[in-house]
């Protein structure tokens, strides 16, 4: 017989819980309604800002037509956006599961059902605007589909909610700068700001978690906890543009993923993108041990 597990009552963990529910309560947006999702396209700008582009300033870049740029970013941008549908569907089943074996009068529980329900809005307004710029749900390689199957299963603890923050926060840098930017698409810049503000509460919620898992961790599992992070984020950062986007300015995938993972300006992008998160999972402790070269590889890590 399974049992509940009950938060107490008062604990900090349950503050947190409160404020969050309430801050859910007053700030939050329907995209169905708070978008125009009939609003026309903007000829000639970017999806992204067009330094962020995996492959701008390699020799490929400097081959494209100013047109095939902004064509680049549109496939680019749905890339990470549908790569954003299956974060967050992961994110929802290990919600889930933390909600399955707690008591559900707790405000954990109710603000863990609270962030499924905020998601569950963002994977369709992320669908929706995959669907109005005209690009494929790329998605992450079917390699990396198939094995986050196994993340509910086999994570657990900080590594867990650590992986979530990875997640969050690289897309949360890239896009407060896309939204700021009146270069980039109008319709992108509001589901930016949409899932950016939406998301400053997952991160407290997520970190509340980091924080609260490395004191009850028994020194034995560090390691894997280490390792298990580091490994899913090196999947996090290598699924982000799919290779097949190349396929819509004639570029081949194979060859450009190649040029792409090898261009400084890319690295930097991930670096600078993981860098407010990396600095709180190294205090947390989660990285090092055996997840170094997981790090290095996926350039969160100098």
């Amino acid at each position: 017989m399974s049992r509940v597990v009950r938060v107490a009552e008062g604990s900090d963990r349950e503050k947190t819980a409160e404020r969050l529910l309430n801050s859910s309560a007053d700030k939050f947006y329907d995209p169905e309604v708070d978008i125009d999702w009939n609003a026309p396209l903007k000829e000639g700008m970017y999806y992204a800002p067009d330094h962020r582009v995996s492959i701008y300033g390699t020799h490929l870049w400097d081959q494209l037509t100013p047109a095939q740029r902004i064509e680049l970013s549109k496939h680019e941008v749905a890339s990470v956006a549908s790569n954003g549908i299956w974060f967050e569907v992961l994110l929802m089943q290990m919600l889930l599961k933390e909600v399955y074996r707690i008591d559900p009068t707790t405000r954990h529980a109710q603000y863990a059902l609270t962030e499924i329900a905020d998601e569950c809005r963002h994977s369709t307004m992320f669908a929706r605007s995959i669907e109005k710029v005209g690009a494929p749900a790329y998605g992450p390689p079917a390699i990396l589909k198939k094995l986050g199957r196994l993340l509910p299963v086999i994570g657990y603890g900080p590594a867990l909610y650590g992986s979530i923050l990875v997640a969050e926060e690289i897309l949360d840098r890239i896009q407060r700068e896309s939204m700021a930017d009146p270069g980039v698409q109008p319709l992108v810049r509001m589901v930016n700001r949409i899932h950016v503000l939406e998301e400053a509460r997952h991160v407290t919620f997520a970190r509340q978690e980091v924080v609260r898992g490395m004191k009850e961790l028994r020194r034995w599992e560090l390691p894997y906890q280490q390792f298990l992070i580091a490994a899913v984020s090196h999947g996090i950062t290598s699924s982000l543009i799919n290779p097949r986007v190349y396929k819509s300015v004639g570029l081949d995938p194979r060859e450009t993923a190649k040029v792409a993972r090898n261009n400084p300006h890319f690295q930097e992008t991930l670096h600078w993108a993981g860098e407010r998160i990396m600095k709180f999972l190294d205090e947390a402790g989660l990285v090092g041990g055996p997840g170094m070269a997981f790090w290095r590889a996926s350039f969160l890590v100098k």
